[in-house]
């Protein structure tokens, strides 16, 4: 893989700024930001009110823990523009998730906040190894996901030629990658593996493509996938984290030269860990909830959000700005199966470490009788697809899950390509338990 590593020349100066000089501009723009919502939306001055706090009461960066969280159902009750702090004129573009399990949540944007949001996913990029003038393949979904059009504007931003494929057509997706010589693709973990699928299958190798980094984000993904995306692209792949409540794709990054926790920005979004049982601010390095508050956001600012993500927040390396691990899974995600709390990702670290073992898998949820069941659907690899290797490849999973995620599980190994495959986020669980 090439050195991508950036010169600290073309940094924005706040990233290699100091802890004290962050921290000043963090509380200068946390009580512009406390201050404009208790103004202009009706629900956070019911809800600071609620809990007899006043933007006035911040006096330091500790003083947030005293305010109310925001949850998604507040988004939802809100619909479609309540939680707004402009004149809905003067938002220039509105994004909405899918509204699949609930109504949907809506955030809006002014032309300012298009502007940081084009900033934060630059600078992301930058610190992925991209560069200016290197060519763009941008396989994340466009409409109202905030995926596609992040960084799209992202790239942009950072001077890109931009290739707007968005998902689907699999084919295409290669043949385009190797036509335009892209040298970076943003796309989901998930969608990566079926275009490395379709490398095979049109007996490319996939070393010899143009790709150098590989920008992965919206859904959890592990370093074992990283690792195996890596080998087959001999490329880089880093990680990127957002939500749209926040702004979307580019709160925070890995940096190409260490790969070591998502560096967030800062200086627009503030970060806190939590107790998810108990709402208590924990310290630096335990892990819990994460909560956001955005620091510069005009038409759509978000007080301590809980985003349900579960991590923990390390010192900087690269950068000043705090680090966070990787997702290792959500509060709303994480299966318990008798007695036990179970994360996808941590069912594909025992798949990754099956050699015999594609890394499609989905997760499904029964019951028979009262007792819960967990099937892991999962694909041989071509060369051990026959009945007796698959049997074998079975027997070997169940085994590592039990181990080591402390769970028994039911493996069913299928031959190739029989897995459900994703053109958007992964549908990792299904839940297919009786409901009451």
């Amino acid at each position: 893989m090439k050195d991508l590593t950036p010169d600290r020349s073309e940094l924005d100066p706040i990233e290699i700024a100091s802890l004290d000089e962050i921290q000043a501009l963090q509380l200068e723009r946390m009580k512009w930001s406390l201050n404009h919502a208790y103004k202009n939306v009706p629900f956070y001055k019911a809800s600071f009110d609620a809990a007899g706090v006043h933007p006035d009461d911040l006096k330091s960066l500790a003083d947030l823990a005293k305010f109310p969280f925001t949850l998604k159902q507040d988004l939802r009750d809100n619909y479609p523009f309540g939680m707004f702090a402009v004149p809905r004129e003067q938002i220039i573009r509105v994004h909405a998730s899918s509204g699949t399990t609930g109504q949907p949540t809506v955030v809006g944007y002014t032309q300012n906040d298009i502007s940081t949001w084009a900033d934060v996913v630059a600078r992301s990029m930058r610190a992925s190894g991209t560069r200016a003038g290197d060519v763009v393949h941008v396989a994340y979904g466009y409409g109202l996901f905030t995926g596609g059009l992040g960084a799209h504007y992202g790239a942009e931003r950072l001077g890109c030629t931009v290739v707007p494929v968005s998902g689907g057509m699999t084919n295409r997706q290669v043949r385009l990658i190797e036509d335009f010589q892209a040298s970076t693709i943003m796309v989901t973990p998930s969608y990566m593996l079926s275009i490395l699928d379709e490398y095979r299958a049109q007996g490319r190798d996939p070393r010899e493509s143009p790709l150098n980094v590989g920008i992965f984000g919206a859904e959890p993904w592990t370093n074992a996938m990283r690792a195996e995306v890596e080998a087959a692209f001999d490329m880089h792949a880093v990680d990127i984290y957002g939500l749209s409540e926040v702004i979307g794709p580019g709160v925070a990054n890995e940096c190409v030269e260490t790969k070591d926790g998502l560096h967030i920005w800062e200086d627009h979004f503030y970060p806190e860990i939590i107790n998810p049982e108990t709402g208590e601010v924990v310290a630096d390095g335990e892990p819990g909830e994460l909560v956001f508050t955005s620091l510069t956001k005009e038409g759509f600012p978000i007080i301590r959000y809980r985003t349900r993500d579960l991590t923990r927040l390390l010192p900087g390396t690269a950068r000043s700005m705090r680090r966070m691990e990787k997702i290792t899974g959500r509060t709303d995600d994480m299966i318990i199966l008798r007695g036990v709390n179970v994360f996808p990702t941590q069912i594909e670290e025992q798949i990754m470490a099956v050699e015999s073992l594609a890394p499609h898998f989905q997760i499904e949820l029964t019951r028979t009788g009262r007792m819960d069941a967990m099937v892991v659907h999962v694909e041989a690899t071509a060369q051990a697809a026959n009945a007796e290797a698959r049997a074998a490849s079975a027997a070997e999973l169940a085994r590592r899950i039990k181990s080591m995620v402390g769970v028994s599980a039911q493996v069913d190994v299928t031959e190739p390509e029989q897995v459900a495959r994703s053109q958007g986020k992964a549908v990792r669980v299904v839940d297919n338990r009786p409901k009451g």
